[in-house]
């Protein structure tokens, strides 16, 4: 399994921007599709975005495309969630997520490695 750790949540205005960071330990994680999730107070954990262990490939929620860009780099063995624009409805807690798979999954049910979360918090 691949361990993981996030970092970079914080407090923020809407309309900034803010880099997510999670950096990923164990030999499967170069081969492993990348995920990010979020879980905000009292509602279910939802999908956010993911990446191909080759980065070719890439799916996004509706809620982010055009303001979110995951990116890994597998020789760091780090994933990053880049968020512009942020709305308000975007505060949660945020998780890093990894599955052995070579193609790019979204359903929380399919990752199988998950890091403890990081805060984002957008004020209005």
């Amino acid at each position: 399994q691949v361990q993981l750790v996030e970092s970079g949540g914080e407090l923020v205005q809407a309309g900034g921007s803010l880099r997510l960071s999670c950096a990923a330990s164990g030999r499967t994680f170069s081969t492993s599709c990348m995920g990010w999730f979020r879980q905000a107070p009292g509602k279910e954990r939802e999908f956010v975005a993911a990446l191909s262990w080759n980065s070719r490939r890439t799916s996004y929620a509706d809620s982010v495309k055009g303001r979110f860009t995951i990116s890994r780099d597998n020789a760091k063995n780090m994933v990053y969630l880049q968020m512009s624009s942020l709305k308000p409805e975007d505060t949660a807690v945020y998780y890093c997520a990894a599955a052995r798979a070579l193609v790019v999954l979204t359903s929380l049910a399919e990752y199988n490695s998950w890091g403890q979360g990081t805060q984002v918090t957008v004020s209005s």
